[in-house]
């Protein structure tokens, strides 16, 4: 063969000769070894390749595959490629360069969209942890795409199903279970811009790609449950009109379902259960499943960046899909058992952490750099701008306890892309001292189920103290403060999609899940709801009236609380899950959001008042609060940024702070934010008083005078059906007192007569 180029530029050149030396090299070889994917066998042994990066790489001419497998005597990988007459067939090649326990190999000719997978071979030592099993096909887990379907079949199991763990099963499982698929390096994001919200301003909506779009009625059907679902202008348009800031994602790595699930004939909806970390689910895209999920997610990604939205993953590293003992050997297990996982009982059993079966060792630097690969690669490669972490506190144990300077903490606080992007760890585990809330360090936020709990407990009549419920509504000072972090630390949420939607939160005392199969053991007891008298739906108007009101009670009191709000898709339009608190397993219209809601009288105004919250808090500092507020005068009459009120009108006292409430009034003031502008700014806003009344009985509450204020224009009353955001005619005088329904907030601007900053 011959090269031709002519340039001026030896830059251009080097790289303009490289390029069409790799053409015509592949040209060439793809003459030479024209059947690399056809299965027959002739091709020649890889040539040695390269042990990073790990993976399957394209370099526009082959392929290098490297396999980090630990204590492996050997490693052949396998390419597939499907017949005329419907059958797989598999082309064995042994890579036989090792480098640092990398096995590696470069495959000329294999190009983007080869399904591929390992055979690993070693020892069958089940009670010392050593599980290799090469009748076993295996996912790569460094692969970006996988495609075909898991297929529960007594194959897929290392072991002799039904029997002891320790027999080792000699079929092939290559038939039952999915394959890595070669992708190109190809992502361009020069045009795409990054919303970069600051957390102070977020308001996040968590959502399920299938289960947001599953039943839109404006998103073409063959688009429906998909990625490029999620990226239609009529999905986009809901998020964009709420005003939310950043989608958080319920798992879209690869993932498989549980055995006794399968054998029950259900699935795994939400996706807690991943086998391919660097993998889009391909069951989530429209666009085929050989890498054309990669292009897919991407472009989904885009579009929602376009729309100003920032796109946070829920990722699962705490465990794997294999599950204990008696699972399938997919992936980790038939690679390195004892490498991967930690091992109790001298290696033939799990530590667990997560309930799951397993607990991936972060402690291992192999296992610690999977993770923070796949973390780049989905935020350098992927755009993604942030993570919540699945039980992180099982990611944050050294040996043993949970650890503020374990190695995963240390290495993401240092590691210049990932300490840059949004951290939100979900701060506890199933292992003894798992539970982590208020002790994860600075860059990370943390789910705070203590605020949903006192917001929940408030709002049913269980009267907690006023300390308890202050610290919860004003940032939670008590668990982040003093490790300097700020209000924005605490991601505050009455729902997840863990529990009860929030119709439901109103509607039920006990779970209804005997869907799952499981007679109705699984989900929590522990709901803190209340079903207003009624177990379940009614057509009762004074109880269906109520229960609206108290969705809108629980929906502004997440909205104007200091932190960030996280609000459960489809709560602003009244979801309901038919007493179900644990949907993991229903991929049907029980978990699907019914859209039909968005346009109904029953439910419109719930929308529009989600809405109209979001908002007013995005356009008032005061509301999206970047620091604590300090309790001392910001004004010469010695007007405190923020201050307490009883019903009476007076500021609360020690002994009231320690005492059972039903009323609060929560001052907020606005006069001297401690926040500067971009150009060192002082900045002013509104002040408000935000009044929470969960007794059943009306009452009168005297709104304070000066110094905190001359009169006060009501904004909103969750006690009005229709429009409780509709604004009083007149003011009200600072002094006098304002009726508050039973179970209703009001939030009040306040108008000042006697001070203004300078």
């Amino acid at each position: 063969m011959t090269l031709e180029w002519e340039s001026t530029d030896p830059e251009v050149d080097a790289r303009a000769v490289l390029g069409e030396a790799r053409g015509v090299l592949g040209d060439a070889l793809d003459a030479v070894h024209g059947d690399v994917r056809s299965g027959n066998g002739r091709l020649p042994p890889p040539w040695p390749g390269r042990r990073l990066p790990l993976g399957a790489r394209f370099d526009g001419a082959g392929t290098n595959f490297a396999l980090w497998a630990g204590d492996a005597e050997a490693v052949e990988l396998c390419l597939f490629e499907d017949g005329p007459d419907g059958t797989s067939r598999e082309t064995r090649l042994p890579l036989r360069e090792q480098t640092f326990r990398v096995w590696h190999g470069y495959v000329p000719g294999v190009r983007p969209g080869q399904h591929y997978g390992y055979r690993v071979h070693g020892r069958w030592e089940p009670e010392r942890g050593a599980r290799w099993n090469p009748a076993k096909l295996l996912l790569d887990p460094y692969a970006r795409a996988v495609d075909g379907q898991f297929r529960l079949d007594d194959a897929v199991f290392g072991h002799v199903y039904g029997g002891p763990d320790t027999v080792r099963d000699d079929r092939d499982s290559a038939a039952f279970v999915p394959r890595s698929v070669v992708v190109a390096d190809d992502a361009d994001w020069s045009h795409d811009r990054r919303p970069k919200i600051p957390w102070a301003e977020s308001v996040i909506y968590e959502l399920h790609v299938k289960g947001f779009t599953a039943r839109h009625p404006r998103i073409p059907e063959h688009l429906r449950g998909t990625y490029a679902g999620l990226a239609h202008p009529a999905a986009i348009d809901h998020l964009v009109r709420l005003g939310v800031t950043a989608v958080e994602l319920l798992p879209v790595h690869q993932f498989v379902s549980e055995e006794h699930l399968l054998r029950g004939g259900r699935t795994n909806h939400w996706g807690y259960n991943t086998v391919g970390f660097f993998a889009p689910h391909a069951a989530y895209a429209s666009a085929g499943g050989r890498g054309g999920q990669v292009h897919e997610f991407r472009d989904m990604v885009h579009a929602l960046h376009a729309a100003g939205i920032e796109v946070i993953l829920d990722v699962v590293y705490n465990h794997t899909g294999e599950g204990g003992p008696g699972g399938p050997t997919l992936c980790f297990r038939g690679i390195d058992n004892g490498g991967y996982y930690r091992l109790a009982g001298g290696g033939r059993h799990y530590t667990d952490y997560t309930g799951c079966g397993n607990t991936l060792n972060v402690v291992q630097p192999h296992v610690l750099q999977l993770i923070t690969d796949s973390l780049r690669y989905w935020v350098t490669e992927m755009g993604v701008d942030g993570f919540r972490f699945d039980l992180a506190a099982a990611l944050a144990r050294s040996r043993h306890d949970v650890d503020k300077l374990s190695s995963f903490l240390t290495v993401i606080a240092q590691d210049p892309v990932l300490s840059r992007v949004k951290l939100i760890a979900e701060p506890w585990d199933l292992g003894a001292g798992g539970y982590q809330v208020g002790a994860f360090p600075p860059l990370w936020t943390e789910w705070n189920d203590q605020y949903r709990d006192a917001v929940r407990d408030f709002w049913r009549g269980a009267r907690p103290d006023v300390r308890g419920l202050a610290y919860r509504l004003s940032g939670s000072s008590d668990l982040y403060q003093r490790d300097g972090r700020n209000p924005y630390a605490s991601i505050n949420f009455v729902t997840a999609h863990d529990g009860f939607t929030m119709r439901d939160l109103v509607t039920y005392e006990r779970k209804r899940n005997e869907a799952n199969g499981e007679d109705n053991r699984d989900g929590t007891d522990n709901n803190r709801s209340w079903n207003h008298g009624y177990e379940g739906e009614t057509a009762d108007p004074n109880v269906v009236s109520l229960r609206k009101r108290q969705i809108r009670n629980l929906m502004t009191t997440l909205l104007l609380s200091t932190g960030v709000p996280m609000i459960t898709s489809g709560d602003e339009m009244g979801r309901t899950q038919a007493g179900n608190n644990n949907a993991y397993c229903q991929d049907n219209e029980l978990s699907w959001l019914d859209w039909s809601a968005l346009d109904s009288p029953e439910w419109r105004p719930l929308v529009e008042l989600t809405a109209r919250l979001i908002h007013l808090r995005r356009a008032h500092p005061v509301l999206c609060r970047r620091a604590f507020y300090s309790g001392q005068p910001v004004t010469p009459d010695g007007l405190r940024d923020l201050a307490w009120f009883t019903p009476g009108g007076r500021e609360m006292t020690r002994r009231d702070w320690f005492a059972p409430t039903a009323t609060l009034g929560m001052y907020l003031s606005g006069l001297d934010i401690d926040r500067r502008g971009p150009r060192g700014e002082r900045i002013v806003d509104d002040s408000f008083l935000f009044i929470l009344h969960a007794s059943s009985q009306p009452m009168r509450f005297t709104l304070p005078d000066e110094p905190w204020a001359h009169s006060y224009e009501v904004v909103l009353d969750t006690a009005l059906e229709g429009d409780p955001m509709a604004r009083y005619s007149e003011p009200v005088a600072g002094g006098s007192g304002l009726r508050l329904a039973g179970r209703s907030a009001m939030l009040l601007r306040v108008e000042h007569a006697v001070w203004a900053p300078t």
